[in-house]
């Protein structure tokens, strides 16, 4: 058997301890990592990561950051969109198949067949193999929620960090922004700082900031001790960068200073990467140890961060080779997103509108629990026309003509395809001689798929 098969048949076993995919507690996995020898109070300085939308971006760039700076560094992410090594990173590597093999079995040895979920006992491997390789620093980003999420077993993080909070998951952490927000607040610490990034509504802060009152944690605030500005003014992505101010008790003071373009798309892009500079020098200050990464580090890093899936536009593969198979000719181009609630699609919405001058078709999948109106509404207006999919292997998936119907609703010119590659057909045999932009969205797991499918 092929490590890899051995790690898939782990996993499968893995997700089969608990019915549940989703039963947000702390005990069972507290119970596991009693039995590990508690490998998470091993761990180098941790930063610990929440929100709605912007977490594994903000990850991404103190990750490229801290690298570009000569740190080491571990990074715990979820969900993986190809292969489930994706989601540790070791020193700046992928761990290897052989490794997760290992680490996995130990866990579910550990765990002697009592019920806990498969997030549960994949970040207990996390914090295993974590505690058993060297680093500066460790990045950890939740899952789902904050107070009962898997990763807040963490006890005294060297900082935490929170992205903009929306509406999410309702039926996990509540029908309103406050309750949400409240669950996010869970992995404020006392004492521990905690880097904020502007919020979308006023309950959202207030419930911030009464969550650190009560806990005893610093905030560390976007417009109030940090501010970010694109040096292009309101265009959706400016080729001259953005520019970033940090507070009094920034290592460099409150001068202004000038950062490049991020080699992610999309204006929010440069809130995650400041939001990222935000967290970097809080690191440099402060109780533990002092991370020294500095603006050159920091320009290295924006340059050099991936993050696969968040409007990446796809140049080579099978699926880009449809583009120039239509009757039209050349002058496509086609790009992914994963983003699935409402803060994504208002994000897309935005960088659409650089880039007017070529019609902008989607391709869109989602999860059932995803309502598709909520979605699609913020892209009214502003697309040619949509192709609905269902995504493959997911029995919660919307069917195509499902998610269509709420298109038509919104009179987005839709129509449902069999599959990714026949909507692309679709769209460039329907699209015009002028061509156009295909942006495939709707769900992290379409967007896997696609990644796995054009290789």
């Amino acid at each position: 058997m092929s490590t890899d098969t051995q790690t898939d048949s782990i996993l499968a076993r893995l997700v089969a301890l608990h019915p549940k995919s989703i039963d947000l507690s702390l005990e069972r996995l507290e119970r596991l990592l009693a039995a590990l020898d508690h490998p998470e109070q091993m761990l180098p300085s941790v930063v610990h990561v929440a929100g709605t939308n912007g977490k594994g971006s903000t990850c991404a760039f103190l990750r490229a950051f801290a690298e570009a700076a000569g740190l080491r560094c571990h990074v715990y992410t979820s969900p993986h969109l190809v292969r489930f090594n994706e989601r540790i990173r070791l020193g700046g590597q992928l761990i290897g198949d052989a490794e997760l093999a290992a680490v996995l079995e130990e866990c579910e040895t550990a765990n002697a067949g009592h019920p806990i979920t498969f997030f549960e006992i994949t970040t207990a491997a996390a914090f295993l193999v974590f505690s058993r390789h060297p680093a500066d620093l460790v990045i950890l980003e939740t899952g789902l929620g904050g107070r009962l999420d898997a990763t807040n077993v963490i006890e005294k993080p060297r900082l935490t960090c929170i992205t903009p909070v929306s509406m999410d998951h309702q039926n996990f952490l509540g029908d309103t922004i406050e309750d949400i927000t409240a669950e996010k607040a869970g992995i404020l610490k006392p004492g521990v700082p905690c880097v904020v990034a502007a919020q979308g509504t006023r309950a959202g802060e207030k419930v911030l900031r009464k969550a650190a009152k009560e806990v005893g944690a610093p905030l560390v605030w976007e417009g109030k001790d940090w501010f970010a500005r694109s040096a292009g003014g309101r265009r959706s992505q400016s080729e001259s960068g953005f520019l970033y101010k940090g507070g009094a008790t920034s290592p460099q003071g409150e001068t202004e200073r000038a950062f490049p373009s991020p080699a992610l798309e999309g204006r929010h892009q440069m809130r995650n990467a400041a939001l990222a500079i935000a967290c970097a020098e809080a690191l440099a200050s402060g109780d533990g140890p002092d991370f020294d990464i500095s603006d050159a580090a920091i320009k290295m890093g924006l340059k050099a961060v991936e993050w696969p899936g968040r409007l990446q536009r796809l140049t080579t593969g099978p699926l880009v080779d449809q583009l120039g198979g239509g009757q039209w000719g050349e002058g496509w181009e086609l790009w992914l997103d994963g983003g699935h609630n409402r803060g994504a699609a208002d994000a897309i919405a935005q960088h659409s509108r650089g880039w007017r001058g070529q019609d902008l078709w989607l391709v869109y999948g989602a999860l059932n629990q995803r309502p598709p109106l909520e979605f699609l509404k913020p892209l009214e207006g502003k697309v040619r026309g949509v192709r609905t999919v269902a995504i493959p292997d997911q029995e919660n998936s919307l069917s195509a003509e499902e998610s269509c119907e709420v298109a038509n609703q919104l009179h987005m010119n839709a129509a449902p395809a069999g599959s990714v590659a026949d909507a692309i057909r679709s769209i460039v045999n329907n699209g015009g001689g002028a061509g156009g932009r295909i942006l495939i969205c709707g769900s992290l797991y379409l967007a896997g798929h696609v990644l796995a499918d054009n290789g």
